[in-house]
């Protein structure tokens, strides 16, 4: 496995030289026709805009800390269908994939070696991580139409953030205003795998009083899976609202509702990939039920020896965000902001196919007694329920199961601002309740293989006392609610700024398990984790085009709420729950230094960093189940730095490059809890995890764009590169380095009459079709054994997306 990866660098120094020598040249072109800008600089963050430097990939700024953000003029030329995380995949620190072409299916993320579950999320300042697991769904949010702005904060969370699960910064999406003419836009895109999506808003532009607007938009999109059969259907309305009152005082409100049924695609190992092949999916036919009769034993086939039929791999969700926001002037220096919000989820998730026992019967190839319902007055499973209406329960018959969440979450952000001699001061809280309940209920399968009700709400099949069965029944009610302070001070006519910040979150978890098939006894546990996270950053001016900025802040994430179940993290000792390690808060102390220079034809920004990991959580997914383990670490140390260049369009021509280094070491071993085969004892086996690289953070990353724009029409070239990276801590499973090119174009006509901005836009992405795999996991511990003979670690299953083949789609679209 070592000399495989040392032959892999190989190619990765190519594509780096490459990267380079475009930067060199983008320089030594465009340098020669700068000019120095006398204009302050006052950005706060680094700003896609088509009209900008490196085509909307980068803008000049002055923020004493790394930040990047993505803005509507460059979102209008990516696929319409795309989300969030894949808008940010040229960006240095950033590691993104989606599972399929479209982005309607989702993707993964990490940041610096970040995990997305420990970076904090928010859309107009409305917290979105999973309240439970802090997991992010980027295809749920928002119609990338009604984006304005995305942006990432890659090393210290802004400090009036509303995150209590952030130790890798923060990432954020803002919708657009109502515009202030009316208008009515639509869009209709179309392509390969039959993919769609129809889009109109309608703008009302500003009332009578001179004041208010409104919009609301709404759209319908769907594409079938790039491999195997099913795809996805997803219906989206916003709605927005914003009333200024003067130039100091506004309200503006937005709510953002989604409804998505997918069919997940499917993940599987290295040898599945070697027999079965790279388009290998699950089953396109249903096994069937086997004929029931009256006092015989009969089996449905089980899924472990044929694979999952599709019908029964969908996972449908439906979401509500609504915010409204308040900024109000109360005094000559003083200002103040009032966000409210309320988040509403419910769906399933993970595959739906399950093989269910009708009672304590023996298993028809291991002969053990089987699991079946749950009799409420033992704690144990061992009731019976006729599934097939043959009379008996001696069957085992295939029924849809999978694991539901509702979750509502209401919440307020209140922080006041105030401007006194050289001191901008921000003080402020946020307070939120979320009630996030968990549960497994199960409905029957027909004989074509069709659940009764996928939403597993109707239908429900009861145990024997009339209760529903739960493959699991958690309630986490997370209680979270931070103070924060900053001081941002200017020094020196403001060449030199200081920011002086504190943060201080607080969350308690109140977590009751019901009683279910999982965990046979009701128990409840509550933990309260606060810290407190200061914050330092420092931005000096050279002169007009350079200036150098530093950043120090600590950040945290409070463990997931799945350590408080039985299938994790706790043991059940004489009918009382324990935990026997009690899982710390994971914090982590980030440090940037870096320098720009910033020029009206030429922005350059380097930025080197350290990551100090302290009980690094490491989370396991299985998207088979949706089951997650959680496993401490210790400590992890990342270092790295980032390039970025870009510069203003040169007779049409703009370029954007970048180049991101990172190396992740873990430092310790980790001891894992295995049972001697022969004393039948516990016994702890230390994997060899010490001075291994942390898992899905490849050591070099590099981005390439290049356009060229005129009036009418645009068209550009771009392409990624993500080197080795390791699926496992113990590093004996590598994931090979692989480069994705994408083309798009647009020409936009003439006004003809009432038809205004007509453009045609063409997207094209992997065009050259590359083969290549990303783990479903981020935190896997071995592929292979650990240990002696009769006491060893098992290996644990490495499972991987797929990449997508090339896609082609057209999107017109128009104002009336």
């Amino acid at each position: 496995m070592k000399q495989a990866r040392k032959l892999s660098v190989f190619p990765s120094r190519l594509s780096m030289l490459a990267v380079a020598c475009q930067l060199a040249c983008m320089s030594m072109s465009v340098y020669a026709q700068s000019t120095e800008s006398n204009e302050p600089t006052d950005a706060k963050r680094v700003t896609i805009t088509g009209k900008k430097v490196g085509m909307g990939l980068m803008v000049q700024e002055s923020a004493p800390k790394a930040r990047s953000t993505i803005t509507a003029e460059e979102l209008a030329k990516q696929r319409p269908t795309g989300n969030a995380y894949e808008a940010l995949e040229l960006m240095p620190a950033v590691n993104s994939y989606n599972y399929d072409a479209t982005g309607l299916f989702g993707g993964g993320l990490t940041l610096r070696g970040f995990n997305s579950d420990q970076i904090g999320a928010t859309i107009n300042g409305v917290p979105v991580n999973d309240s439970g697991s802090f997991s992010v769904f980027p295809q749920e949010f928002v119609d990338q139409e009604n984006t304005c702005t995305q942006f990432v904060t890659q090393g210290s969370t802004d400090v009036d953030s509303p995150q209590i699960g952030a130790t890798g910064g923060n990432f954020g999406i803002t919708t657009c205003d109502p515009a202030k003419d009316q208008r009515f836009r639509v869009m209709q895109t179309v392509g390969g795998l039959h993919m769609s999506k129809t889009y109109m808003r309608y703008d009302t532009g500003m009332w009578a009083d001179g004041r208010t607007r409104f919009f609301i938009s709404g759209s319908h999109a769907q594409a079938d899976k790039w491999k195997g059969e099913g795809g996805a259907k997803r219906d989206h309305v916003d709605v927005g609202f914003r009333t200024d009152f003067d130039r100091f005082n506004s309200i503006n409100g937005t709510v953002l509702y989604n409804r998505a049924i997918n069919q997940n695609i499917s993940t599987f190992n290295l040898a599945d990939l070697k027999s079965k092949g790279y388009d290998y999916d699950f089953a396109s036919k249903f096994v069937g039920h086997a004929t029931p009769r009256k006092g015989q034993a009969d089996y449905d086939t089980d899924s472990a020896f044929a694979d999952s039929y599709y019908q029964l791999t969908k996972n449908p969700f439906e979401n509500v965000i609504a915010s409204v926001t308040g900024k109000f002037r109360i005094g000559e220096n003083t200002d103040i902001k009032l966000i409210p919000y309320y988040w509403y989820g419910y769906g399933t998730g993970g595959n739906q196919q399950k093989w269910m026992a009708e009672g304590p019967n023996p298993h028809p190839v291991t002969k053990k007694i089987q699991s079946s319902f749950l009799n409420v007055a033992t704690g144990k499973n061992n009731a019976a329920v006729d599934l097939n209406g043959d009379g008996d329960t001696l069957d085992n018959v295939i029924v849809a199961n999978s694991s539901v969440t509702r979750t509502n979450r209401p919440g307020i952000t209140a922080s006041v601002m105030h401007n006194i001699d050289n001191h901008q001061l921000l003080a402020g809280f946020w307070y939120e309740r979320a009630t996030h309940e968990q549960f497994g209920p199960m409905v029957a399968v027909d004989a074509n293989g069709n659940a009764a009700d996928i939403w597993l709400k109707e239908g429900r099949i009861l145990r024997p006392d009339g209760t529903p069965y739960q493959s699991r029944d958690w309630k986490t009610i997370s209680t979270a609610y931070q103070f924060f302070a900053q001081d941002t001070i200017s020094l020196m006519n403001d060449k030199l700024s200081v920011n002086l910040g504190l943060r201080a979150p607080t969350m308690k978890r109140d977590f009751t398990n019901f009683a279910n098939e999982g965990s046979g006894i009701t128990y409840n546990i509550q933990k309260t984790y606060n810290e407190v996270l200061p914050q330092l950053g420092a931005r000096y001016q050279i002169d007009n085009s350079n200036q150098v900025f530093a950043s120090l802040a600590k950040n945290m994430k409070v463990p997931p709420n799945f350590v408080y179940a039985t299938s994790s993290n706790v043991q059940i000792k004489n009918g009382v729950a324990t935990m026997p390690v009690d899982v710390k808060a994971e914090t982590s102390y980030n440090l940037d230094i870096g320098y720009r220079h910033q020029s009206d034809m030429l922005t350059a920004q380097a930025t080197v960093y350290s990551v100090d990991f302290r009980d690094r959580q490491a989370t396991a997914y299985d998207p088979t189940t949706n089951t997650s383990s959680l496993t401490s670490v210790g400590k992890v140390k990342t270092r790295g730095f980032e390039l970025e260049l870009g510069n203003t369009p040169v007779n049409g021509w703009s370029f954007y490059g970048s180049v991101g280094y990172a190396n992740s070491e873990i430092n310790d071993n980790l001891p894992v809890q295995v049972t001697d085969n022969v004393s039948k004892q516990k016994v702890v086996v230390a994997l060899p995890t010490a001075g291994k690289q942390m898992t899905l953070t490849p050591e070099w990353k590099a981005g390439l764009s290049a356009q060229y724009e005129t009036a009418v029409w645009y068209t550009r070239l771009k392409a990624k590169y993500t080197g080795d990276q390791w699926a496992t801590m113990t590093n004996d499973e590598l994931v090979p380095a692989y480069t994705t090119v994408g083309f798009d174009a647009g020409y936009q006509f003439a006004n003809t009459g009432w038809l205004k901005k007509p453009t045609l836009r063409l997207s094209i992405s992997n065009i050259f079709n590359e083969k290549y795999r990303n783990p479903s996991s981020f935190n896997v511990t071995n592929a292979q054994p650990y240990g002696s003979a009769t006491a060893f670690a098992a290996p644990k299953g490495v499972y991987y997306y797929m990449g997508a083949p090339r896609l082609t789609t057209v999107t017109l679209s128009a104002d009336f």
